[in-house]
């Protein structure tokens, strides 16, 4: 029996188009539910390489498990997700894993850093999964985001708002196609919180991937391009204050 083909990396040529633009990811008719309980339905959305979109809504509405599907992490009821022409919901589960690992960065309110390995190596982890070590490079996204000089210390001995960027430079240092963030400012002081949503902003935008926010915060979400807000029928353009 043949091995399913690998897809998780699709060509630029193969990228959906939109209006006449490139488009990085496309969600139709996008549909979760837990049994008979409906989590979220009928989401639609197109992202464009470099665009920063802010997605907010209350509490339960399902942002968190929207994000999840987004990066192939969880199933849906209904609807297709496409990624640079790639359909998330055709891959089995190796294929997802390759496709995160190439094309995917996620920065986590909670970090998510691991507390035996120093800064470098946790930053450097995306590149040694797929057998690219570069300590350069790992060097580089360092200096960018704040920690230059830090590399050999361990997790233990930085601070919340410096674990966060760890974790910026860890989700962009393989330089992913598509970077999605779950309230990355939470647990952080507002001053740390608009620092790190500077330097999250600022290297997404440098790198050209597409970025997709869940918050809470009104002041994360005004930085985006596009606030939209999740309900239970799907998302809608939020309004500015």
């Amino acid at each position: 029996m043949n091995a399913a083909p690998d897809r998780s990396q699709a060509s630029p040529q193969c990228s959906a188009q939109h209006g006449g633009h490139p488009v990085s990811l496309v969600i139709e008719g996008l549909s979760k539910r837990y049994g008979d309980v409906p989590v979220f339905s009928n989401v639609d959305l197109r992202v464009a390489p470099g665009e920063f979109i802010a997605i907010v809504g209350e509490s339960g509405v399902g942002k968190s498990s929207l994000l999840n599907c987004m990066a192939a992490l969880d199933d849906w009821s209904e609807g297709r997700i496409t990624h640079r022409g790639v359909d998330l919901g055709a891959l089995n589960e190796v294929q997802r894993a390759h496709w995160r690992r190439a094309q995917l960065g996620f920065v986590f309110q909670a970090f998510h850093v691991l507390p035996h390995l120093d800064v470098a190596q946790n930053v450097g982890l995306p590149l040694l999964l797929l057998n690219r070590p570069d300590p350069a490079r790992v060097a580089q996204m360092l200096d960018a985001v704040g920690l230059h000089g830090l590399g050999g210390r361990l997790p233990a001995q930085l601070s919340g708002g410096q674990l966060q960027r760890v974790a910026i430079a860890r989700a962009l240092v393989h330089q992913p196609s598509l970077l999605l963030a779950d309230e990355p400012t939470g647990n952080l002081d507002p001053t740390t919180a608009a620092q790190v949503m500077a330097v999250l902003q600022q290297q997404a935008t440098g790198s050209g991937a597409a970025l997709i926010l869940v918050t809470h915060s009104e002041a994360a979400a005004s930085k985006a391009q596009r606030v939209l807000h999740l309900t239970a029928q799907g998302l809608q353009e939020a309004p500015r204050s």
